[in-house]
């Protein structure tokens, strides 16, 4: 006889990431950067937040990203859940950033700046 349903245990764990949050914590996200041949990939794992909880900002070079919950969606009032923001080397291409959600895990991938684009000659003028 089974007095927790899993049904029940699927629907509990945002309130209890919720009443984590009021009392001062935060949601047990994970996330790691990975730096690979193309560019960086960062990937945060959040247990129970939905895709569309998520938000990547981008300001000037700083890359913050960051969940909230909603009861309901048109909610005013938003509880944060994570948040982590990181300072992006020059080197990275902050023009081509995407973001997607796969596998229960958001991938927020930003390729290295193409070298040859960034080196150039500069001519010298004779007065």
């Amino acid at each position: 006889m089974n007095l927790i349903s899993k049904e029940f245990i699927r629907n509990i764990a945002p309130q209890l990431d919720l009443l984590n949050t009021l009392g001062g914590g935060i949601a047990q996200a994970v996330s790691r950067v990975e730096k690979g041949e193309q560019g960086v990939v960062v990937r945060v794992a959040a247990p129970s937040v939905r895709p569309d909880n998520f938000h990547v900002v981008l300001n000037e070079n700083n890359l913050t990203v960051y969940c909230e919950y909603r009861h309901q969606p048109e909610d005013k009032l938003a509880a944060p859940l994570f948040s982590q923001t990181l300072a992006l080397p020059p080197n990275l291409d902050l023009n081509r950033i995407d973001a997607t959600y796969q596998g229960q895990e958001l991938r927020v991938r930003i390729p290295y700046k193409d070298p040859a684009a960034q080196r150039r000659e500069i001519d010298i003028r004779q007065r």
